[in-house]
């Protein structure tokens, strides 16, 4: 029985180790992850401490951990859930995991390194950890619609790995990428994931109903398990992730309707595992390999801590969430995991990349893990200070823009939706076309150098300057046409949004519709750019790529502020006309009159959301706080429009106050205050200035608003 005993040994050594160092930084009040950490690096095989785990074993150990977290995460997410929040978080993963493609290989040739040691890395930093976020955000408690983004993106992101390992495995064995090799994955992908939903979802929740009717807790959590490890090893056996087959599985199993009950069972059998995991990475750090690259270190860190917080955040926000949540998203997503030892653990077995990267992407992995905890801590903060930095223009068409996208997702179907297909297409073609000449003109630029050459009798520089004025000359009707393309698309989108009121009609949609057809070109030109980038980038010499999409960047940029300049003037128009509207309906306790002139300052000037009221009562935490103090733009993603106060009593008489806000302006009893923004962002602003239980002030002349 040695194996046995061998195992039971290494089981109570990492165990052990793992309490002590839990219960210490417990004490110190510092996230158990770092514990975690410690202990492996105590039982590695890096550090001259007389105690040794045996790597392979925990290893093993530690991929139940994962199996386990992704299960029960997926226990959260039933199908529909997931394909709702995968479809609006797949162009925020897409255009983050593109940009760090790119800037990661980027960081390979700066530091001297092959251009497929370089593919490997940005790879290896494009990628986030499900098991260290899960990890953090359970234990910061993290709930709501930030975890929502977060997953989603991760989601998509575990799809792109799985397809990032399987053509970095075929260029690592020398077969190269070819749009063949990537087709063909792509379809096995979806193949396998199309099979093992349908077939789960007519088995699984039948037969997890079944067992739950038995009463027995064992019974339903064996039951559960088994489901668990069984989609893995099919995943494994396909060829793929065993983190996607248990993910699929929770999802499965949430579809019962019984998930909280099952959650109970796993959650224990989970986090023991998940602490494996942890200590498994910790036995990796190399304190040797870290100093002699400690260059490379640095800078991989800082590049996934920045570039991630940068990306994800513009993104989400692109895709319709609000400022604050993007930003939370984005640092909660700043870091490197289970993902990156494998696609480096690829390079290094096919022999592809030199020994050093594998331990380099351990020690950044490590460094962001330690970070993470507080960056998730920080990100509320910080967001707030981002929306306190930005220019008032562009705090109000970020507060507006999610309404916006709100309404352009609830608009019915049109006859334009056929429009919107077409001019997808049409920039699909014309980006694809665009890459083949980029990518054909970079890697034949020397054969057509030389039969220029030949053919005519020129300079071979000036030959070379023939043909990369030809590649020029192809490229331009590509980008023109990718330009207005873009144009189109989001201008059609954007009447989605705000209908256009005809000829004959005033259009007072006019500005908010430039900032949106603005933002949406500069999104889709962005994403168009980006994925340009990544996949060019090893044909191209470094700067190039980079300076194109800065360049893109700052022109669109420029149209966007002016379109943010008129909207800033239509908000202002809005807010003199509620000011002056509820003047006197403030003092009359004219709640419904109130009501209706919401309504009508929505269709007079459309594109602030669905304005709503809210009342400050006596007991409101509002009450005697400036709007600076308050934040509640930062806070909910709201913005106040207008104040108009009523209900001040000097020398005997009552008096009408009303106020175009600023951050300076104090609130007081009596104030109604015009929030416009999403629903979701107008709820929250409500949950911020009423109290659970309102009173007013009888010493005042009206009573308040029905509390909304």
């Amino acid at each position: 029985m040695p194996d046995a005993h061998a195992f039971l040994q290494n089981l109570a050594l990492v165990l052990c180790t793992a309490a002590i160092t839990t219960v210490l930084f417990q004490r110190l009040r510092q996230p158990v992850v770092f514990g975690y950490l410690l202990a492996g690096m105590i039982v590695g095989p890096h550090t001259p401490i007389p105690l040794a785990a045996d790597e392979g074993m925990v290893r093993t150990l530690s991929e139940l951990g994962v199996i386990l977290l992704m299960f029960s995460l997926g226990l959260e997410f039933r199908l529909r859930r997931v394909v709702q929040v995968a479809a609006t978080s797949g162009i925020a993963a897409l255009f983050e995991t593109s940009m760090m493609l790119g800037l990661g290989y980027l960081v390979g040739q700066l530091f001297g390194w092959t251009p497929i040691e370089s593919i490997f890395t940005g790879a290896m930093v494009a990628i986030s950890s499900t098991t260290i976020i899960a990890r953090a955000l359970a234990e910061q408690d993290v709930r709501g619609r930030l975890t929502e983004i977060v997953f989603g993106i991760l989601i998509v992101e575990d799809l792109i790995a799985i397809l990032l390992v399987a053509v970095l495995t075929a260029v690592a064995a020398g077969g190269g990428i070819t749009p063949e090799g990537l087709g063909l994955t792509a379809i096995r992908l979806l193949t396998f994931l199309v099979g093992l939903i349908g077939f789960g979802l007519l088995l699984v929740p039948r037969l997890i109903r079944t067992v739950i009717k038995l009463d027995r807790d064992e019974t339903t959590l064996v039951a559960t398990i088994g489901i668990c490890f069984a989609a893995a090893l099919l995943a494994l056996t396909f060829g793929y992730s065993v983190a996607l087959g248990a993910f699929i599985a929770g999802s499965l199993v949430a579809e019962s309707g019984e998930s909280v009950r099952i959650e109970q069972f796993v959650h224990p059998v989970r986090d023991m595992f998940v602490a494996i995991f942890f200590v498994s990475v910790g036995m990796l750090i190399d304190p040797g390999v870290i100093v002699a690259h400690a260059g490379a270190v640095v800078a991989l860190t800082v590049l996934v801590i920045t570039g991630k917080v940068l990306a994800v955040s513009a993104g989400s926000f692109l895709t319709g969430n609000g400022l604050r949540s993007s930003v939370q998203a984005g640092m909660s997503l700043a870091q490197i995991g289970e993902f990156s030892f494998i696609i480096a653990a690829v390079g290094l077995a096919a022999g592809a990349t030199r020994d050093f990267l594998y331990p380099v992407a351990v020690a950044v992995s490590a460094i962001t893990t330690l970070a993470t905890p507080w960056l998730i801590r920080g990100a509320g903060p910080v967001a707030m200070w981002v929306d306190r930095k930005l220019p008032r223009p562009l705090q109000t068409t970020a507060a507006l823009y999610g309404s916006w996208i709100e309404r352009m997702r609830s608009a019915p179907p049109q006859a334009g939706r056929s429009r919107v297909r077409g001019l997808v297409r049409v920039l699909f073609i014309d980006a694809v076309l665009l890459g083949v000449v980029i990518i054909g003109a970079a890697a034949e630029r020397g054969r057509f150098t030389v039969m220029l050459t030949e053919w005519l009798g020129i300079s071979e520089i000036l030959a070379f300057a023939v043909v990369i004025a030809g590649a020029v000359i192809v490229a331009i009707p590509l980008l023109i046409g990718i330009f207005r393309s873009a144009r189109r698309l989001g201008f059609i989108l954007a009447v989605r949004a705000l209908p256009h009121a005809g000829r004959r009609a005033v259009d007072f949609a006019g500005a908010p519709r430039r900032a949106l057809v603005a933002i949406l070109q500069l999104a889709m030109l962005l994403l168009v750019a980006v994925l340009l980038l990544a996949i060019t980038q090893p044909f191209l010499p470094l700067y190039p790529g980079f300076a194109l999409v800065f360049i893109v960047i700052v022109l669109l940029g420029a149209v966007l502020w002016k379109s943010a300049l008129n909207l800033q003037g239509h908000a202002q128009a809005g807010a003199e006309m509620i000011v002056s509207a509820l003047a006197s309906q403030v003092l009359d306790d004219e709640t419904d009159a109130m009501m209706r002139t919401m309504e009508n300052v929505a269709l007079m000037l459309p594109g602030l959301g669905d304005p709503e009221v809210v009342r400050i009562a006596v007991n409101s935490p509002a009450v005697e706080r400036t709007l600076a103090e308050l934040n509640i733009r930062g806070l909910t993603g709201a913005t106040v429009l207008a104040i108009t106060r009523g209900g001040l009593t000097v020398e005997g008489e009552t008096q009408s106050q009303v106020g175009v806000p600023s951050g300076r302006e104090q609130l007081h009893v009596g104030d109604v205050i015009a929030l416009a923004g999403s629903h979701e962002s107008i709820r929250a602003a409500r949950a911020l200035l009423v109290p659970a239980n309102p009173v007013w002030d009888r010493r005042e002349s009206a009573p308040p608003v029905a509390e909304t």
